[in-house]
């Protein structure tokens, strides 16, 4: 049975002691959950949430990491340094990330392997833009990097990584594919993933829904056959709302 994952996903918000407030504020009301819940904030608060998060049900994570060790990369963040501290969970390949700053297909699956090699929990987003989804290419668009993004990564490597199907034309407009729309595209992806690794392997792996996810649709997203919880956007930033997405039932 696959746990239901639901990750925050805070993009440029919050300040240190704003993250510290949130989290004093979320951890009680989610510390009954069977679900694991995840909040990915920024660089510069990801050390006061790690202290703040001990003892709780809330997980750490990052929103990018750069797949080198170290070396000449101004501004960038290395995975390692993101395990020295004790971050658990990374978000790869965030339609942000691909349209702000020329992310690839072949340096998601870099970074993927490399937060897999330091046994970092990734987070891997795919997703189709507005007019693919309009013109009939969703399927071939999210299975193409579903398949890029795990190429050379191994049986025992897939089981361990989350896929966050966000359409990108939901992401922060309101917009939410439907149920079954969103029900079917992760079946897509479940299918590439079988493809290549076997049905039992691609039915054990986490496939979010993630575009627009809000306390009102959580319930009918997270209740169908394939949507394994949830990568939520501009809800996870408000405690209240992000405790009713996790304990959607």
């Amino acid at each position: 049975m696959r746990k239901k994952v639901i990750a925050g996903n805070w993009k440029m918000n919050k300040l240190p002691n704003e993250a510290m407030e949130f989290i004093s504020e979320l951890a009680p009301l989610v510390k009954d959950t069977e679900n694991e819940v995840v909040i990915c904030v920024p660089y510069t608060d990801l050390f006061y949430a790690l202290m703040h998060a001990q003892d709780t049900k809330i997980k750490i994570g990052a929103q990018n990491m750069n797949a080198e060790e170290k070396g000449a990369y101004t501004g960038e963040i290395s995975g390692e340094m993101l395990k020295a501290i004790g971050v658990e969970y990374v978000i790869i390949g965030h339609s942000e990330r691909r349209a702000y700053y020329n992310e690839t297909d072949e340096s998601v699956n870099k970074k993927l392997k490399k937060a897999l090699l330091l046994e970092l929990k990734p987070i891997v987003c795919v997703g189709e833009s507005l007019e693919q989804r309009e013109n009939g290419t969703a399927k071939e668009v999210v299975t193409a990097q579903t398949r890029l993004a795990l190429e050379e990564v191994s049986n025992e490597e897939v089981i361990k990584t989350i896929i966050a199907y966000e359409p990108i034309w939901a992401i922060g407009t309101g917009k939410t594919a439907t149920k079954e729309d969103a029900n079917e595209t992760i079946k897509w992806i479940r299918e590439e993933i079988e493809n290549i690794y076997g049905k039992d392997i691609a039915d054990s792996v986490v496939i979010q829904y993630g575009g627009s996810v809000k306390s009102s649709n959580a319930k009918e997203l997270f209740e169908m056959s394939d949507i394994d919880g949830g990568l939520v956007g501009g809800a996870s930033l408000d405690a209240q709302e992000f405790a009713k997405i996790v304990n959607y039932k």
